[in-house]
């Protein structure tokens, strides 16, 4: 009978133990989805001060590894998540701290933790076919593989996939750019969206390394994320005032009372509210919002609600706009995991218009709960985003293609427009809530990918 594959996923941050982005989601989703298909998929991680409040980690090995400044311990710590084991790297030096990202010292932190990746398979004596790497944090593994395969027989026939999240993310040191090399010694490179890994052989989204990307195109993919459907469901998500399913779409009104109440805005089941989770930046669109959402509230009955923190020109144009319309627009500066469920499912309208977008998850969750987004299509928001027909029969949220405000604006309009069309909105709200965004088929096409570059290796 033939083994499982075996996949070691290496990443800065998973969650629950530690999370900035959207790759701890994806850290943490991905490998429960891998086990369903019977891959022996493991975790390492950094463990990071966020780490100590979770229980039941034991250490299971020692050993040392080269540093830029030395020789430095590294202890093993394996605990659990989902039934897939979870190794984390344990240094008080470098990692005993409650900043996952940047320290002054993180290129000498992350290179430590390249080395401990490439130690722990002898370590345990576990021989992976596939080191999963995940941006510039861990892309150095790939090099370092290549070298010690060339020397080393124990990791003869393993092979390296580095997945880009965000392209815009190269590392601390702009001239020991981590993530070069890592897209140069990778068997495959892959991205979280397949529009986005076109995007990133562009000069607009390649960020300064279109060039070297275009040359690894025939290892260059883009698989979608997915999102996990036990952690992101309205029928049973004690975030909200009331859960519902595609069945009892009657009972969401109560999360938009909720919503309404919690904003300080007027409890209106008919005005159509707008709802907003995100970063407050120009990458997400914030610089068109800042521009259209005057016009937007002067000239549409509409009520608008924006959760996130960023950059202060943001919070000041934003803050502007709502001291004008107090009965319109509502700010929430902070990061509020409960309010941002309550925005998915009880907002009617989502708004995502990135200027780049590698794939999204607000999208995903806010058709799941019923909200219908309006998007820019870029990434992976043109992936998972169908625009409506004019009679909304078909598609799953309103699309607009240049990013400029008025085009953003006229979406908006037509998304208000066709709001008032209560038995056709329903029908797309059903529609929206019923796409299979799950894991499920993203981790089979990850499990191929693994196959083939592990096919791959051996033939070489």
């Amino acid at each position: 009978m033939e083994r499982s594959l075996r996949v070691l996923l290496a990443a800065a941050e998973v969650s629950p133990y530690a999370k900035v982005g959207g790759l701890a989601d994806v850290a943490g989703a991905l490998p429960k989805a891998l086990a369903r298909l019977g891959v022996d998929v493991r975790m390492v991680m950094p463990k990071h001060g966020s780490v100590a409040r979770f229980d039941g980690f034991q250490p299971v090995a020692r050993g040392g590894v080269a540093t830029l400044d030395g020789q430095e311990d590294v202890l093993l710590e394996e605990g659990s998540l989902h039934g897939v084991p979870v190794y984390m790297v344990a240094s008080s030096r470098f990692f005993g701290r409650p900043q996952v990202y940047g320290e002054p010292d993180d290129l000498v932190r992350y290179h430590y933790f390249t080395r401990a990746v490439l130690e722990l398979p002898k370590l345990l004596d576990w021989r992976p076919d596939i080191f999963h790497l995940n941006d510039w944090h861990t892309a150095a593994v790939a090099f370092g593989l290549r070298n010690r395969a060339w020397g080393d027989p124990f990791y003869h026939g393993m092979a390296s996939l580095l997945t880009i999240h965000n392209l815009r993310y190269r590392g601390p040191d702009e001239v020991l750019d981590i993530l070069c090399q890592g897209i140069y010694y990778a068997d495959a490179v892959n991205t979280v969206s397949p529009t986005y890994a076109r995007e990133i052989m562009t000069p607009e989204y390649g960020e300064g390394l279109h060039d070297l990307l275009r040359l690894r195109q025939d290892r260059l993919s883009g698989i979608i994320n997915g999102i996990d459907l036990d952690e992101f469901n309205p029928a049973t998500d004690p975030q909200l005032a009331a859960t519902f399913d595609v069945t009892t779409l009657e009972r969401r009104v109560a999360n938009k009372r909720a919503l309404q109440e919690r904003s300080g805005l007027l409890p209106d089941p008919e005005v159509p509210l707008i709802g907003m989770v995100g970063r407050l930046t120009d990458q997400k669109g914030f610089d068109l919002v800042a521009q259209v959402l005057n016009d937007l509230v002067q000239n549409r009955r509409v009520q608008v609600v924006i959760l996130g923190a960023g950059e202060e020109r943001y919070h000041a144009l934003l803050r502007d706009v709502a001291q004008r319309h107090p009965q319109q627009v509502a700010l929430h500066f902070a990061f509020d995991l409960a309010l941002a469920q309550l925005i998915y499912g009880g907002s009617d309208l989502f708004l995502m218009p990135s200027r780049f977008e590698p794939c999204g998850l607000g999208q995903m969750i806010a058709l799941r709960y019923g909200s219908v987004p309006v998007v820019r299509a870029t990434g992976g928001l043109a992936d998972t985003v169908a625009d409506v027909g004019p009679d909304l029969s078909t598609g799953t949220g309103f699309v607009f293609r240049d990013y400029q405000p008025g085009a953003l604006l006229a979406t908006l309009g037509r998304a208000l427009d066709a709001y008032r069309d209560r038995d056709a909105w329903r029908g797309l709200v059903r529609r929206g809530m019923q796409v299979d965004n799950s894991w499920d088929q993203s981790a089979a096409r990850y499990a191929s990918l693994y196959r083939s570059l592990l096919a791959g290796r051996r033939e070489g």
